[in-house]
Order: C-alpha cells, then structure tokens, then sequence
C-alpha cells in the first residue's frame, strides 16, 4: 500500500493506492471521499468537501523517472506534488508477498495436519 499524506490549515489528506488490488482511496480527516480501481498509469479523483471547496487528487507514473507522482489541486490550482520512488513500492509489494507465503504455509500445514 502506498500512502501519500498532505496537511492543508486543519485538513488532512491522504491518497492511498494498492498496488496489488488497484483500489485506490482519497481520506480527507479520516473519512474515505473517493474511491476507485485503477491499473493504468495515470488516475484521478475530484473531491468536494462540504465547505464546497473542490480538490482534484491526480496518481501517475513517471515515465522517465519511475516515480509514483501524487498531484493535488485546490479549485484547479496546484497545491503540491507529492513523489515516492519505486524502491519504496517494491518494498510494499516484498512485505506483502512474505506475508501471503506465511499465510499459505501456514494453511497448508494446517491442511496437512487435518
């Protein structure tokens, strides 16, 4: 899973992207706005918060660069762009997949045992 986090005044924004399942979140103050699949290299999300302020969150992967870009707009004015390297999601994907081994191994010896 990776999480890109942004504070704005007393807001607190959060763009969440599973690489594995492709279910990508938007959690403005702990509460999910937007959500969505997504697999393709470019992804966005428009968010209007009850105080009518419209965000535009936008995930894409730079070609060039390989990183994982996090985009976020105030009223189609740039706010800030976040980046995360791809180091930084192999490494999500490793800590996943060890877990799925110990949860498969564990269910085979289960298995085996009954």
């Amino acid at each position: 899973m990776i999480r890109f986090n942004y504070h704005l005044n007393q807001d607190n924004f959060e763009l969440q992207a599973s690489n594995w399942s492709g279910l990508e979140k938007v959690v403005v103050n702990g509460q999910v706005v937007s959500k969505k699949f997504n697999f393709g290299v470019l992804s966005k999300h428009d968010v209007l918060l009850k105080n009518g302020a419209k965000y535009s969150f936008q995930l894409l992967v730079d070609p060039k660069t390989e990183l994982l870009t996090c985009r976020i707009y105030k009223q189609h004015r740039l706010l800030t762009v976040l980046k995360q390297s791809k180091q930084q999601l192999q490494k999500s994907q490793r800590v996943l997949e060890v877990g799925l081994v110990v949860m498969m191994c564990s269910l085979l010896s289960i298995y085996l045992v009954v």
